[in-house]
């Protein structure tokens, strides 16, 4: 992956410093509305500076198969994103990091005084226990749920949420969530966006991917 993909550098830490920096990881595979959706709405909730979107090189519970290029997926991204405060960024795959704890720990590293957050769809919440060393993340950094049909209600009452109960913020203090010490997470009521990857993939929709001409 060229150097480009890195946005922002490995080495601009202090120029982050005191910045509330959503973060949004996935394989993007592709990109679409809805991640520009809950990332503006996730701006505007949370008071957030920017949102990162951190291009997965391979989601380890995702089939190879049916993967586009990760610079496509970037290339694709970054036209759909639209968004002065939205980010996209394969820094995963500068950092080396195949896990989403070992991304957190290494961002956290080196964007020590940046205040991170992370995103995810009630979906995710939902398999959040599939993920590799999962509980260390809701250790590393608050953690903010985008509500997401039909999958809401059952991760709310899921082991993940059951596990971190006494760590959920009222929906009332989401503005100051990236302030405060893990554990520490909410759920962020709001209107649903009924775009899926999945479903984009499966009809083929025209459009779906940025020219490679």
């Amino acid at each position: 992956m060229s150097g480009t993909a890195l946005v922002p550098g490995l080495h601009t830490g202090p120029a982050w410093a005191g910045r509330r920096i959503g973060l949004l990881g996935g394989s993007f595979n592709p990109a679409h509305e809805g991640h520009r959706f809950i990332s503006i709405e996730a701006l505007r909730r949370l008071a957030l500076d920017e949102v990162w979107w951190l291009v997965s090189p391979q989601n380890p519970l995702k089939p190879r198969a049916g993967m586009a290029e990760l610079d496509l997926r970037v290339a694709t991204a970054r036209q759909r994103a639209r968004h002065p405060r939205i980010r996209v960024t394969a820094i995963e795959a500068d950092l080396g990091t195949r896990y989403t704890v070992d991304t957190l720990a290494a961002l956290r590293q080196r964007y020590a005084r940046t205040r991170f957050v992370w995103l995810m769809g009630a979906d995710n919440l939902e398999q959040l226990p599939r993920w590799h060393d999962w509980t260390r993340i809701f250790a590393m950094v608050p953690v903010a749920v985008l509500p997401r049909h039909p999958y809401s209600i059952r991760a709310l009452g899921g082991k993940v949420a059951r596990r971190f109960a006494k760590a959920r913020v009222d929906a009332g203090r989401a503005r100051e969530l990236a302030e405060m010490d893990p554990p520490a997470w909410t759920f962020v009521h709001g209107p649903l966006h009924p775009a899926s990857a999945t479903e984009i993939r499966r009809l083929g929709l025209p459009g779906a991917w940025v020219s490679q001409r």
